[in-house]
């Protein structure tokens, strides 16, 4: 465990220019160009697709619809490590090879940081696949409609809401207004928790297919007439999505428009949210989904008014869409698992507020054993000034006081006559919430010198390099938390 201390103390200090991880509140860039950070467009051969795909394996498949979808979405990994979304169209779908590639080179021309670009193609025989960045923490549907240990917070909707407007508003600048069967389906979560739109939407399934597979009921009324999209069609989608958002369940947007006009917003907001957003926030969201649904196609809103609209209602921009949404941070493979304790599960999600409970739950139970001899002259001249010190570092830390913790338990750890692993654990998650990066993984390292084989001193590392962005090291320090927690299990 040694070398493990060591390493994390080189790693610290060569990438001690690391700020914490990503905060979420550049807000107003979104429609920015990435083209220079993001890989350029390739034109891939069937058999390396073929390959990263494991022979399109129905184990591969991560679309919503499975083998059922007429286009199928696997995932792949290509030679050099990289995760791709691979979208395999029916057959006869585009017939015309000139038209299906000059239509993926002209949607690989976008690159941004709100959408999960198209990286390339693959135009073999009757083979016509789109590779896409793989999006590792699924789409709005299964975050929205079928979550498991959280429902969407009010803070990550509004983050959702935004991001789509400024992906829009970056396609039409690009001369991309149109997008094809927008849903809950085709926004997707990176590695960091961020929201992304999918590119697949930028085409249509096949050359002359359906803009729309979703049930009529959600379609635009000018599509209902003509069959034809146009770029106010997008924005009457974006209007059904909000009311996703809203409501947490896919309510038909002539149901909701009823349930306005009448003013029963109530019966509109998702049970779940309550207490948890202000009135006045969810009446303009209201308001703005009624405007992006409005029957005439030309009295909707477009893409800049959205961003315009959405950006001064952000909450907790400062707090990163992961935390945001309860998921483990970092670049680790679709099929990489770690089964966590609590804590390092806490600790994977940078979630502060359950480790401080859990350090409170657990007291200092974890420092039985841990020597401190004393003679019995400084035992009678200082452990009492000492303890006094341990004692209002505590009531601070229940307190969640913070900043009187770390003065408290440094006069204690200062004092030298006591030696306290807990008491470093706490002053570390004290710096963490103060936003002292260097001192808490200081101090988290401290700990383990103290009690070489302790979780807790593993798993706050891995806390404090997830926060300086030092990913990979924080998922091998989780592994080595989880695995002395099974060794002590044992014991």
């Amino acid at each position: 465990m040694g070398v493990r201390c060591s390493k994390l103390s080189f790693c610290w200090w060569s990438n001690s220019h690391h700020s914490h991880a990503p905060h979420y509140s550049d807000l107003e860039n979104g429609g920015k160009d990435e083209s220079e950070s993001q890989p350029s467009f390739t034109e891939f051969k069937l058999d390396e697709l073929r390959a990263a795909a494991s022979g399109f394996s129905s184990e591969n498949i991560v679309s919503e619809h499975g083998e059922k979808a007429p286009n199928i979405v696997y995932r792949g990994k290509l030679n050099d490590g990289r995760w791709i979304a691979i979208k395999r169209f029916h057959r006869s779908a585009w017939p015309d090879t000139r038209q299906f590639l000059e239509e993926a080179r002209a949607v690989g021309l976008l690159r941004s940081e709100k959408m999960a670009n198209l990286i390339g193609c693959c135009c073999e025989g009757d083979e016509r696949l789109l590779v896409a960045e793989f999006m590792p923490n699924e789409t709005l549907s299964k975050h929205l409609f079928h979550w498991e240990n959280q429902p969407l917070k009010w803070a990550m909707r509004l983050r959702v809401a935004l991001c789509l407007a400024q992906a829009l508003e970056y396609c039409s600048s690009k001369g991309r207004s149109l997008y094809h069967d927008l849903n809950a389906y085709r926004v997707l979560f990176d590695q960091d928790g961020n929201p992304r739109l999918s590119c697949f939407g930028l085409m249509k399934n096949s050359r002359d297919g359906k803009s729309y597979s979703t049930n009529l009921a959600f379609t635009p009324p000018e599509y209902m007439r003509t069959g034809r999209i146009s770029p106010e069609s997008v924005i009457y989608s974006f209007g059904t999505l909000l009311l996703d958002l809203l409501s947490g369940k896919h309510i038909p947007p002539s149901h909701a428009l009823d349930l306005i006009r009448g003013k029963n917003f109530s019966m509109l907001i998702d049970s779940n949210l309550e207490g948890h957003f202000s009135n006045d926030d969810g009446t303009e969201l209201v308001r703005l989904a009624s405007r992006c649904l409005q029957y005439e196609a030309r009295e909707r809103p477009n893409a800049r008014s959205l961003v315009t609209a959405l950006t001064p209602l952000q909450k907790e921009t400062e707090v990163p869409s992961h935390v945001l949404m309860g998921i483990s941070h970092g670049t680790a493979s679709p099929k990489d698992s770690l089964s966590l304790t609590p804590l390092g599960e806490a600790c994977s999600r940078l979630d502060l507020t359950a480790i401080h409970e859990i350090l409170e739950d657990v007291g200092y139970k974890d420092d039985e054993g841990i020597a401190n001899e004393l003679s019995f002259q400084v035992w009678t001249s200082q452990i009492q000034e000492t303890l006094n010190c341990k004692k209002h570092g505590d009531t601070a830390f229940r307190a969640k006081d913070f900043a009187t913790a770390i003065k408290s338990y440094t006069q204690f750890i200062e004092d030298g006559t006591m030696v306290s692993p807990t008491v470093f654990a706490r002053r570390c998650l004290s710096y963490l919430m103060s936003n002292m990066l260097q001192e808490t993984l200081a101090d988290a390292m401290q700990a383990q010198v103290v009690s070489p084989e302790w979780p807790t001193a593993f798993y706050l590392q891995a806390a404090a390099l997830f926060s300086l962005g030092m990913d990979n090291d924080a998922h091998e320090t989780l592994k080595d938390g989880t695995s002395l927690e099974a060794k002590w299990k044992k014991n």
